[in-house]
């Protein structure tokens, strides 16, 4: 395990503008960010999952290998949690602090704040879907088996609802405890806290990614036939909008309604009424959910090995590029902001703490301002005190 303390790496006008287009980069006397901290994870970790964190600032990532890390806002390793294989699950962190998570072992994981296994289910394939966490305490996740689980805080199976195909959707939680998730079946499920359904909405493609719900119920979504969805509590569609990517990006959500993903190589937002607000092209493709920062800056993970800040109207803030390595993949997973403003992100081998010497924002008072709705990944829409 290395911990690399990193000296402020310069962002050059010119890197701003080979890579990007139309985007104004803040001068360095703005106080750019730096990277705070490194660690190495592991030789070939190839971090897939998004990281999350606790309430008291432990980051929690797991990695490919099948290792889940405990790591302190200092960046020192608290603890490693094996599994028995791969990880594409982002944890999530319960109320009293247990973290779930699912491996491509077949099981589902439930491991103690102090690194020791809590339980674990059994599924019938991979689960690389992010469980999400209702207000009781219910965990909800799908698997390869082509079922979507609802367990019991103790492990035990609550109920199993079959569908016509993979799922590694993650889902998300209305605020009256429906729970939303999209299929390789090219249908999205809204369920009943009981397991029934309670309605289904066809699309023209497989959905992958995971949705996000608006302060008025709306449920956000996308699927790998190019288009965006936005459909009403009662599963009738508003709009939809032909973006033209088959994207993994997640929609997040602004305090004013606006949505923000990445479409293949765009980093796109949209009007809550459906309308495409911006986009900033860039020269790879960008997976991952960005995240909103109270400020009104949005971070978008970005090629090569970058994380990029923009403004609401579409331009670019600052630009930090992780890693100057050409042999590394770009960063795949989504950025989480910690209480301070400091933005946790993971990229091939490492994991990254980053801010400034004048701070950066918290997280947004919003919705749905990040993967799986808050640090903690709970994927369930609840008051911003309670996150």
């Amino acid at each position: 395990m290395e911990l690399r303390k990193s000296k402020p790496l310069a962002l050059a006008a010119m890197l701003a503008c080979l890579f990007w287009i139309g985007a104004p980069v803040r001068s360095s006397a703005q106080q750019d960010p730096t990277n705070l901290w490194v660690l190495q994870l592991k030789l070939f970790a190839h971090a897939d999952a998004s990281p999350a964190i606790a309430p008291d600032g432990t980051i929690y990532q797991a990695i490919y290998n099948g290792k889940l890390f405990a790591v302190t806002p200092e960046g020192k390793v608290k603890w490693i949690f094996k599994a028995g294989r791969q990880v594409m699950s982002a944890p999530a962190i319960g109320d009293d602090g247990t973290i779930y998570f699912g491996s491509r072992d077949w099981k589902f994981y439930a491991v103690t704040p102090d690194g020791r296994l809590k339980w674990t289910f059994p599924t019938g394939a991979w689960v690389d879907s992010s469980p999400a966490l209702g207000a009781d305490g219910t965990i909800y996740f799908g698997s390869w088996d082509t079922n979507f689980y609802a367990l019991h805080p103790d492990g035990s199976r609550k109920w199993v609802f079959p569908t016509g195909g993979i799922i590694d959707s993650s889902p998300a939680i209305g605020a009256d405890g429906t729970i939303y998730f999209g299929s390789h079946d090219k249908k999205f499920y809204a369920l009943k806290p009981d397991g029934t359904l309670r309605w289904t909405f066809a699309t023209g493609g497989q959905i992958i990614s995971s949705p996000a719900i608006a302060a008025d119920g709306t449920i956000y979504f996308t699927s790998t036939d190019g288009n965006l969805y936005a459909l009403r509590p009662d599963g009738t569609e508003r709009w939809r909008l032909h973006t033209g990517g088959a994207t993994e990006s997640s929609p997040v959500l602004d305090p004013a309604g606006n949505l923000y993903l990445a479409v293949n190589q765009d980093a796109v937002s949209v009007s809550p009424d459906g309308r495409t607000r911006w986009k900033l092209s860039t020269d790879a493709s960008i997976d991952a959910s960005p995240a909103v920062a109270a400020n009104g800056e949005i971070y978008f993970s970005a090629p090569w090995r970058s994380l990029m800040a923009v403004t609401g109207d579409g331009h670019q803030v600052w630009l930090l590029t992780t890693d100057t390595n050409p042999e590394h993949d770009n960063i795949i997973t989504s950025p989480a902001i910690g209480k301070d403003g400091t933005i946790y992100i993971a990229e091939e081998d490492w994991l990254h703490a980053i801010n400034s010497t004048n701070r950066l924002a918290p997280l947004a008072k919003s919705p749905w301002p990040m993967f799986h709705a808050n640090p903690r990944h709970t994927g369930r829409a609840e008051p911003e005190d309670r996150r």
